[in-house]
C-alpha cells in the first residue's frame, strides 16, 4: 500500500523572507516512519514564478519530519510552491501515493519610519508663519523659514539678534530666517528635510485604498500604508492599534477634517512617532479634538480650540493654534 502524507503539510508555517527554514511534520496519523535517505534535495523542492525556478537550499530530515531551509532569503510578497514527490519513501520502501504540493506567498517588508532627518528637530515647523490666540502650549522646538521672527505672532518672543529665541508658551526653543547664524542656513536644510519627508511619505505604495470613501470614522485600523485620492473625513474617534515598532502612513490627497472632539487613540503598544499623515490639502482639527502624529501639510495646519496633538506639525505654509496643546513625541 503506497504511504501518503497527511494534510498536516497544507497549513505548513509560511517562509517569510528573512526566514530560514520551512518544516513540513508529520501528525500523529502518520503512522509510517519515513525513509530519510529519500528526503533530499530532489524530492523536497521549494519553487517561484513561471516556469518555475528552484530556490536553492539544503534539506534536513528525521523519521517523522522535514525542514527545506533556503540557502538565501526568499523574495518578498512572493508565491513559493513547496513539493514532496512520491520518490519520498517510507521506511519500508513504500512510496507516496502522488505528489504532495502546497503554497505560501512571503509577506511584505516591515514598513519604515518616515526619515524626518532635521525636521524631527521641531515641533512646529512652518514655512509662513506660526500662530495663535493666546494661551497655547508646546512642548518642543519650533521655527519659520523663510518667514522672518515677525511672522510668529501671538507667542511674546524674547527680542533677537540671537539665534534662538523663548516663549512663555513653549517648552523649548524658537527660531526663525532671520536670526543670528547659523540659524538660518540650520532651518534652510529644516525646510527642505520637511519636503523629502513629504515626498518619501506620498510615493509609499499603499496597502488599503479610498477606506470608507474618504470618511474614517469610527474605524479601528492596524499598521500599513492608507491612500486616499480625495479628503479624508474624521467625524467619530478612530483608533490605531499595533505594536511600538509598527507604522501607518496616511496619503490624503486633498483635506484632512477632524470634527469637534473626536479622538485619534493609539492602542496596543503603538507609538505617535510611527504615525504620519501626508496631507497635500488643508488639515484642520476641530474643537477640542485630540490628535496623534506627524502631520506632513502641503499647506497649511490649523488647530481649533482646545484641540491638542501629541506629535508634530510640519506644514509648508502656516500653522495656526487657538488655546491650542502641542506636543512633541517621545523619541
Amino acid at each position: 500500500m503506497a504511504s501518503t502524507v497527511p494534510a498536516i503539510l497544507s497549513t505548513v508555517p509560511s517562509m517569510n523572507a528573512l526566514g530560514v527554514s520551512v518544516t513540513a511534520t508529520p501528525s500523529a496519523t502518520f503512522s509510517l516512519p519515513m525513509d530519510v535517505s529519500t528526503l533530499s534535495a530532489s524530492t523536497f523542492t521549494v519553487t517561484s514564478g513561471t516556469p518555475a525556478v528552484a530556490v536553492a537550499g539544503a534539506v534536513m530530515a528525521t523519521t517523522t519530519s522535514v525542514t527545506f531551509r533556503p540557502n538565501a532569503n526568499l523574495q518578498l510578497s512572493t508565491l513559493y510552491t513547496a513539493t514532496i514527490t512520491t520518490g519520498a519513501r517510507s521506511s519500508a520502501g513504500i512510496p507516496l501515493a502522488a505528489d504532495v504540493t502546497w503554497r505560501f506567498t512571503t509577506g511584505m517588508a516591515p514598513a519604515l519610519p518616515v526619515n524626518l532627518r532635521t525636521a524631527g528637530n521641531f515641533v512646529i515647523l512652518a514655512k509662513t508663519g506660526i500662530s495663535t490666540v493666546p494661551t497655547s502650549r508646546v512642548t518642543g522646538n519650533m521655527a519659520v523659514s523663510p518667514a522672518a521672527a515677525t511672522f510668529i505672532t501671538g507667542f511674546s518672543l524674547t527680542a533677537p539678534p540671537t539665534a534662538s529665541s523663548t516663549s512663555p508658551q513653549v517648552v523649548g526653543l524658537v527660531y526663525a530666517a532671520d536670526y543670528d547664524a547659523p540659524t538660518p542656513s540650520n532651518l534652510t536644510t529644516a525646510i527642505g528635510d520637511m519636503q523629502l519627508a513629504f515626498t518619501d511619505a506620498s510615493g509609499r505604495a499603499p496597502s488599503v485604498t479610498e477606506l470608507g470613501a474618504g470618511n474614517i470614522g469610527g474605524m479601528t485600523l492596524t499598521a500599513g500604508v492608507y491612500g486616499w485620492g480625495t479628503g479624508l473625513l474624521i467625524p467619530t474617534n478612530v483608533t490605531l492599534t499595533g505594536n511600538a515598532t509598527d507604522v501607518w502612513v496616511f496619503q490624503i490627497a486633498q483635506n484632512l477634517t477632524v470634527s469637534n472632539a473626536v479622538n485619534i487613540t493609539l492602542a496596543g503598544g503603538a507609538l505617535p512617532k510611527n504615525v504620519f499623515w501626508q496631507v497635500s490639502g488643508a488639515v484642520s482639527l476641530g474643537t477640542t479634538s485630540h490628535f496623534e502624529g506627524v502631520v506632513l501639510s502641503q499647506t497649511a495646519i490649523s488647530l481649533g480650540t482646545g484641540a491638542s496633538i501629541n506629535g508634530r506639525l510640519l506644514a509648508q505654509t502656516a500653522v495656526s493654534l487657538d488655546s491650542s496643546t502641542v506636543t512633541q513625541p517621545a523619541p
